[in-house]
C-alpha cells in the first residue's frame, strides 16, 4: 500500500463537520501505517483537526515522526493534531467508575476536546464508594452532558442520571471478572436502567459517546 494514492483506499468526508458538528476522524484499528499517514496528511492539509483512535502502538513512531506537532495518548490509544479554534458553547463531564475504565473515558474526553468543547474528566468515582460520586456533584451539575463509563455491574450511569437533569450517556466497558462477559453485563444493566432517559452506546465506545454528546451540544443556542 506504500506510496499508493489516497483514492485507492479512502474517500474522505471533508464536509462532515458542517453536517454533524464534528469532522471526520480516523479509526486506526486495521489500517496500515501508510494508510494512516495518507489519511492524516490529507485531513491536515484541509485544515481539519486530526484524531486517530485505536491506533496500533507500532504505528505511533512513524506518525509522530511525520507530524512532530501531533500528541500521542498511550492510555487512550489516540494520536491527534489540534488546529486552533474558538471554544464552542457547552461543557461535557466524563466520569468513569474505576481507574481500569480510564482508557475508554480518555478516548471520550479527547474526542470532545478535539471538537472545541470544554471537557472535564473525573476518574475513579464508582459507586462501590458512593461518597466519591457525591463529592463530585457540584462539578457534574455544571455540565451540559455527562458521559459515564463503567464495567462490572455498570451501575454508575443509573446513579448519576438519578442525581442530574442533564443528558447522561452511558458507556459499558469490558472491565470485570468472568460474569461481566466482556462488557455484556454492564451493557444490559445500562440498557435496563431504572433512571429514565439514559442513552447507551456500545461496549468500550468512548468515541461514540463523545460524538453523541457533541450532537447534543451542537443544538444549544449561541450565546448572546
Amino acid at each position: 500500500m506504500k506510496n499508493k494514492p489516497l483514492e485507492e483506499y479512502a474517500e474522505l468526508d471533508l464536509d462532515r463537520e458542517a453536517r454533524c458538528g464534528f469532522p471526520e476522524f480516523i479509526y486506526g484499528e486495521g489500517k496500515t501505517t501508510e494508510q494512516l499517514l495518507g489519511i492524516m496528511r490529507r485531513l491536515h492539509e484541509s485544515g481539519k483537526t486530526v484524531l486517530v483512535t485505536r491506533v496500533n502502538p507500532e504505528a505511533v513512531p512513524a506518525l509522530l515522526s511525520a507530524f512532530p506537532e501531533a500528541e500521542h495518548d498511550a492510555l487512550a490509544s489516540t494520536v491527534r493534531i489540534i488546529r486552533p479554534m474558538p471554544k464552542k458553547r457547552g461543557r461535557v463531564c466524563v466520569i468513569c467508575a474505576g481507574t481500569s475504565d480510564l482508557p475508554v473515558a480518555r478516548e471520550a474526553f479527547l474526542t470532545v476536546e478535539s471538537c472545541g468543547y470544554e471537557c472535564d474528566l473525573i476518574p475513579d468515582c464508582g459507586i462501590a464508594g458512593l461518597h466519591r460520586l457525591i463529592s463530585k456533584l457540584e462539578r457534574l451539575r455544571s455540565a451540559d452532558v455527562v458521559i459515564a463509563a463503567a464495567g462490572m455491574e455498570g451501575a454508575l450511569p443509573s446513579v448519576t442520571a438519578g442525581l442530574l437533569s442533564c443528558p447522561v450517556i452511558a458507556v459499558p466497558t469490558r472491565v470485570g471478572y468472568g460474569a461481566s462477559l466482556g462488557g455484556i453485563t454492564a451493557l444490559l444493566a445500562m440498557l435496563n436502567s431504572c433512571a429514565s432517559g439514559v442513552t447507551v452506546v456500545n461496549i468500550d465506545n468512548g468515541f461514540g459517546a463523545a460524538c453523541a454528546a457533541i450532537r447534543i451540544l451542537s443544538r444549544l443556542p449561541e450565546k448572546e
